[in-house]
Formats: C-alpha cells, structure tokens, sequence
C-alpha cells in the first residue's frame, strides 16, 4: 500500500479536476511531437508498472476513501495497455466506493486503438470523461503543428468516445495557424465541433511556450500570431459555423481576452453579437488585461 501517491513532476491535469486524485498511470505523452506543447518534453514516455498504480489506489482507500473524482495522469493515459488500465479502473471501483468519475487525456491514436468496445468496456468499469484536444478542424495546420492525425481520424476518435456512451471534454485552440491561416482554422474548427458533437467544448489562446518549436518561429518571425482582436475574430469565425453544436461552449480560460461561458444554440447569437460590438469598439476595458492572462 502507497500512499500518498508517487507523483513525477511536472503533473498537469484539466481544471475540472483541481480536486480530483491524482494517479499517474504514465509518465509524459505518448506523442511528444506538436510543435506547440512543452507539457511533456522533459519526459520520456513509459508506462507505469500496473501493481505500483494498483497499491496506489489500495493506500488511497486508507488516505482519501471519500474522494468522488480520480484522474489517471499523464498526457495520454489512455495509450498503457488496456488489461492494465481495466485493472486499474476496477481497483478503483472495488477500493473507492464513492468515486463518481474516473477522468483521462486521450488522444485519436490511443482512443481509435482502443475502438469503440473495449472504450465500451472502460466506461462499464467506471472511465466517465476523455479529455481530447484535436486544437483544429483544418487539415493544414494540423500537418503545420505537426499533431500527427486528419481531421477523418480526429472525427473518427471523437465518435467512437460518443459511441462508447463516454463524455467527451474537446478543446480547441484559437491563434493556432497564426496570421494567415488565421480564418480557415476558426471555420474549420467550428464546423468540427459541430460534426463531433462533444459533451463539453472549451476554445483556449494559444501562447507559444520556450522550448517548443512555436517559440521558436515566434521569435524569429517566421511566425506571426493574431493579435487580442484578431483571436476575438477567430472567436467569432468558430462560433458563427457552430450552429449545428448542441451543448456547453467555454472560452473562459485564463489564455482568453473575452471570458465567455455559453449554452449552445441557446447563446450563440447573442455571443456572437458580443464579440462584434467589442470589434467594432475596440473597447480593451471588456477585454482580460494581459497581466490577468496565462496558460
């Protein structure tokens, strides 16, 4: 029995878990390659050994034992092997009684790998939410930041989560193409979030992070990011091909200029109407200062 758990820094999990256990079942990301993210890359990937997890839980039961949410930490937990990760979800169901839902990031990969039964399968063991960021719906940037899928197989992904009766938590992120593909990104990812239909929908702002291969065409000029109101414009461009989206539209992180928390359709024109009166105002005081901003 282990406890408390053994964490490998960094740990980073979704806002919605801030008082969820932690339990790392793998350390770092299994893809380690887009060219925005530094989450991960003082990690190498591996997977945990099952038995260390599973004592982890056991010394929970003794330390935590009312606890209602686990998430099962790293980027992309969902790529350790399945008979291992069912053990590990039914430890947790056995040993904490009162856990609620169980979370993890997944990404296509992983989440196509598993299909759609055995998905099926880790839902019945207690796997409530996949966190899953596709980031954009454009085939170009996709290959640009090098996120290793289509926008077929991103789709795909986002199905079989559905399909398998598991929420699905999408994130997208605005300023992503940069200047130029600036429009072509939002439109696009609207109209994915739409086709995808995910329980809960977040847009964040890109920040180009040091050691990351954004940071450095950043800095160089190679790459130019839009500026506070070219991402309102984005914000806009996303939510105006979104009409089909049926469910919880965020774009309330800390990276964002204008927090909104929205209910869609229920609220999609009046926040679209928003962003453009904002525009056409050039008003910062309704914008987050860029002291108050972060990742």
């Amino acid at each position: 029995m282990m406890w408390p758990p053994s964490l490998v820094e960094p740990v980073f999990r979704p806002p919605s878990e801030a008082r969820s256990l932690i339990l790392q079942l793998t350390l770092g990301c299994s893809w380690n390659r887009c060219t925005y993210c530094a989450m991960y890359r003082s990690k190498d990937f591996s997977v945990r050994p099952v038995e260390e997890v599973l004592q982890e839980v056991r010394g929970a039961a003794q330390g935590m034992p009312r606890v209602r949410r686990v998430f099962l930490a790293d980027g992309d937990a969902l790529a350790a092997p399945f008979d291992g990760l069912a053990r590990v979800l039914g430890e947790i169901k056995e040993k904490l009684p009162d856990v609620q839902r169980v979370g993890i990031y997944g990404d296509s990969r992983s989440i196509l790998k598993l299909g759609t039964e055995r998905l099926s399968r880790l839902r019945a063991l207690g796997l409530g939410i996949i966190y899953f960021g596709p980031e954009t719906g454009d085939e170009t940037t996709l290959k640009a930041v090098v996120k290793g899928a289509t926008v077929e197989r991103q789709l795909e992904a986002a199905w079989a989560v559905r399909q398998a009766g598991i929420k699905l938590s999408m994130m997208a992120l605005l300023g992503l193409a940069g200047v130029e593909g600036s429009e072509r990104h939002a439109r696009a990812t609207g109209r994915f979030i739409a086709a995808a239909q995910p329980t809960y929908a977040a847009a964040l702002t890109v920040t180009p992070v040091p050691g990351t291969e954004m940071h450095d065409a950043f800095e160089s000029g190679a790459f130019e990011l839009p500026d506070q109101w070219g991402m309102l414009s984005e914000l806009q461009w996303m939510l105006e091909e979104m009409e089909g989206y049926r469910g919880p539209f965020h774009a309330n992180h800390a990276s964002n200029y204008l927090p909104l928390k929205l209910r869609l359709p229920k609220d999609r024109e009046s926040a679209i109407e928003l962003i453009r009166e904002t525009l056409e105002s050039r008003d910062e005081s309704r914008l987050r200062p860029e002291w108050r901003r972060g990742l």
